[in-house]
């Protein structure tokens, strides 16, 4: 099997990396996962490399091999970030914004909960049975209910 692909890259030479190159970048598309497009994207490169110089087949797949990996790391790097932490924290976590703000009850509270109702949304809240027109801070979320106590 190697001799075949062999063969195959040394009668077509440059054009070969090229092909190559592409289908891996079109497996990212079938597969995403933002890893093929370094392979494929290196591939590429090594064929333009092999248009400029008369390198062996064994050479070229050694180059390909290494700036495979350089592109990977050097590319998820930059594209992931270097792990800063963000300016709005909470952007996706609509529970966890709503904590410490206070609200009035527009229904009482019973022991099996209530609703409330905060900003576009209805909201499911638990805490202690409070009558309806009571001030209510948010103190938490177990996932999308709200616990809610007296505001103070």
């Amino acid at each position: 099997m190697l001799e075949v692909v062999e063969t195959l890259f040394l009668r077509y030479g440059a054009w070969s990396w090229w092909v190559l190159g592409l289908v891996l970048l079109a497996l990212e598309l079938v597969m995403p996962g933002f890893i093929l497009v370094w392979f494929g994207a290196a591939a590429v490169l090594v064929g333009v490399l092999a248009l400029a110089v008369n390198w062996s087949v064994q050479t070229l797949a050694l180059v390909w091999a290494a700036l495979s990996i350089v592109l990977l790391v050097v590319g998820r790097r930059w594209f992931l970030g270097d792990g800063r932490r963000s300016a709005e924290p909470l952007l996706n976590d609509r529970a966890g914004r709503l904590v410490g703000r206070v609200f009035t009850l527009a229904e009482p509270l019973g022991e099996n909960g209530g609703n409330l109702r905060i900003d576009d949304g209805v909201w499911r809240i638990t805490g202690p049975q409070l009558p309806a027109g009571s001030r209510v801070v948010v103190r938490g979320a177990d996932g999308t209910t709200l616990v809610v106590a007296p505001a103070d």
